[in-house]
C-alpha cells in the first residue's frame, strides 16, 4: 500500500491546547502517491527495521507551483530565521526541495554502512571519504565529506574482538563544493548522523532518565536536563582514549569548529546538523553544544547560524533544554510522522502537553519537552509498518506531499502505538498474511516503545 502524507507545522514554541495533536487542514495540492520500492539493500531484523531506512522510494511528480525563489535568494528563511513563519502551511516548494535534500543525505549513512557481521570493517563505513556520497547513490550531491564520525556507547554490548568497547561508524561532516556554494547562497557545514543499529546503541537508548548536561565547566546549568542515553552516546570514548578518536562530541566539535574558523573572509555560511532517530538527538545535541561554546563563530566573529533538521527524531531534554536552545539561537524543524512512535519518546505519558494531576505530580522542571517547530507527515504502509519510522518513506512523504487525514490523536491518546498495531493486525487479515509474519513485524513495531 503506498503512504500518504499530510504536512502540518506546529511549534514547540508555541503552548499547546491538547494532549493531542490537533488534525491538519487539507493541503491544497494534488499529488502522485509515493511508491515503494525493491526491498532494502541491507538486511536488519524487525527490530532494527524501526531505525533503518528503504533502499529506496520512487520519486512522485507534483502539481504545486514551480518555485519562483531561489535557495539562495531566501536560505536564512530555510534555514529558520523566521521559526519557518509562513513556509510549512502551504509548506513552500524550495523549503520542501531543502529538507528532501537534507533527508537524502541522512539516508546515504545507511546505505554505505557495513552491517555484515563477518566483515573485518563491521559497523564502518563500506567506502572512502571521496566517493562515499556517490556509492550512497546521491547524485551530485554537492559536498565535500571531511571527516568520518565514530560513537562508543558506555553501557554493555556485545564484546569485539579486543575485548574492548567497540566504536561504530554514525554519520560524517561535509562543507559544501565551491558550485554547491553559489546555489545555496551560502557555505554549508554538514553534519549527517544515522540511527540506531548496534545493540549497544539500543542498550543506550533505553536509559531515558533526565541528568543535567553538563557539557560546560564555565557556567553550571544544572536546570539544564538531557535524556542520559543520549547524552552517553554523544561524550563516551573508549577507555583510555584507546583508539585515538575521543568522544563523538569530540570529534564533532573539533571538526566543525575548524570548517567554521576556516571559512573565506566575508563569506556567508551555515551549520546544519540533519540526522535520523537517535541521529537527530545528536544533532540536538550538538547544535546547542556548539552555541554554548560559541564555536558557531568564524574568524571574524560573525556568529552562523545553526539549524537542526530531524527526521523521526525522540524529544532529548526538558523544557529548560528547549528554553535554552532558544536563547542560543538553536533552531530545529522536526520532520515527524503522526504514526511513528519514536516521535512520542521519550515521555510517552509525562510531558510538555501532559495536563492535570500527572503534571502536577511531575512537576515542570523534568518533563521531556519536543524543541523547535513540527513539521508533521502521515504515512504507513500496512504490509510494512517498519515503514512509519523509515528514512526513505519519510523523504518520499516530504516530496509526495499527498493529502491525507491524520488521525484522531485526542481519541488515539496515548494508546496510539496499541491502536497502530490493532491497525496493522486488521490489515494483515484482510490481506490474508500468514501471522507468523504479522507477529514478527508487530514486535518489530510494539519494541519502538522503549528503544530508539
Amino acid at each position: 500500500m503506498a503512504s500518504t502524507a499530510t504536512i502540518r507545522p506546529r511549534s514547540a514554541l508555541h503552548k499547546a491546547t491538547s494532549p493531542a495533536r490537533p488534525k491538519p487542514c487539507r493541503a491544497r495540492v494534488v499529488a502522485a502517491a509515493a511508491a515503494t520500492a525493491s526491498a532494502a539493500a541491507m538486511a536488519t531484523t524487525a527490530a532494527e527495521r524501526a531505525c533503518a531506512p528503504a533502499a529506496s522510494v520512487a520519486r512522485t511528480t507534483s502539481t504545486r507551483r514551480t518555485p519562483t525563489a531561489s535557495v539562495a535568494s531566501m536560505w536564512r528563511q530555510v534555514q529558520g530565521s523566521h521559526d519557518w513563519d509562513g513556509l510549512l502551511q502551504p509548506l513552500h516548494p524550495v523549503v520542501r526541495d531543502e529538507v528532501a535534500r537534507y533527508g537524502e543525505l541522512v539516508g546515504a549513512c545507511y546505505k554505505v554502512l557495513d552491517a555484515d557481521p563477518s566483515s573485518p570493517r563491521h559497523m564502518c563505513c563500506k567506502h572512502g571519504k571521496e566517493t562515499v556520497l556517490e556509492e550512497a547513490g546521491v547524485v551530485d550531491a554537492g559536498y565535500e565529506v571531511t571527516r568520518y564520525i565514530y560513537a562508543t556507547p558506555d553501557v554493555a554490548g556485545p564484546p569485539s574482538t579486543s575485548g574492548r568497547r567497540s566504536s561504530s561508524w554514525v554519520g560524517y561532516v561535509a562543507v559544501s563544493t565551491d558550485e554547491m556554494t553559489r546555489r545555496l547562497g551560502r557555505r554549508d557545514v554538514l553534519v549527517s548522523l544515522r540511527g540506531t543499529v548496534t545493540q549497544a546503541e539500543w542498550a543506550a537508548n533505553l536509559m531515558s532518565a533526565l541528568e543535567p548536561a553538563h557539557l560546560h565547566t564555565r557556567r553550571a546549568l544544572p536546570d539544564v536536563k538531557v535524556e542520559s542515553g543520549f547524552l552517553n552516546l554523544y561524550t563516551s570514548s573508549a577507555p583510555g582514549g584507546a583508539d585515538g578518536m575521543g568522544s563523538c562530541r569530540d570529534q564533532l566539535l573539533r571538526e566543525v569548529s575548524r570548517l567554521v574558523k576556516g571559512a573565506h573572509p566575508g563569506e556567508d555560511m551555515s551549520v546544519t546538523l540533519a540526522g535520523h532517530s537517535m541521529g537527530s538527538a545528536l544533532s540536538t545535541l550538538l547544535g546547542y553544544d556548539l552555541a554554548e561554546l560559541g564555536l558557531n563563530r568564524d574568524a571574524a566573529g560573525r556568529r552562523v547560524p545553526v539549524t537542526v533538521f530531524s527526521y523521526g527524531g525522540p524529544r532529548v531534554g526538558n523544557a529548560a533544554f528547549k528554553e535554552r536552545c532558544g536563547e542560543l539561537g538553536v533552531k530545529a524543524l522536526r520532520v515527524a510522522n503522526v504514526r511513528d512512535p519514536v516521535t512520542m519518546l521519550p515521555g510517552a505519558l509525562i510531558n510538555e502537553d501532559t495536563k492535570g494531576f500527572l503534571a502536577a505530580w511531575a512537576g515542570g522542571g523534568d518533563r521531556y519537552t519536543h524543541v523547535g517547530v513540527e513539521l508533521a507527515l502521515d504515512f504507513l504502509r500496512f504490509r510494512d509498518p517498519g515503514s512509519v519510522h523509515d528514512i526513505g518513506a519519510y523523504v518520499s512523504a516530504i516530496k509526495a506531499e499527498t493529502c491525507g487525514k491524520t488521525p484522531n490523536a485526542a481519541a488515539d491518546g496515548h494508546g496510539g502505538v496499541l491502536a497502530k498495531v490493532t491497525e496493522f493486525v486488521e490489515g494483515q487479515r484482510a490481506a490474508a498474511f500468514a501471522w507468523k509474519e504479522a507477529a514478527l513485524q508487530m514486535g518489530g513495531l510494539v519494541r519502538t516503545l522503549g528503544m530508539i
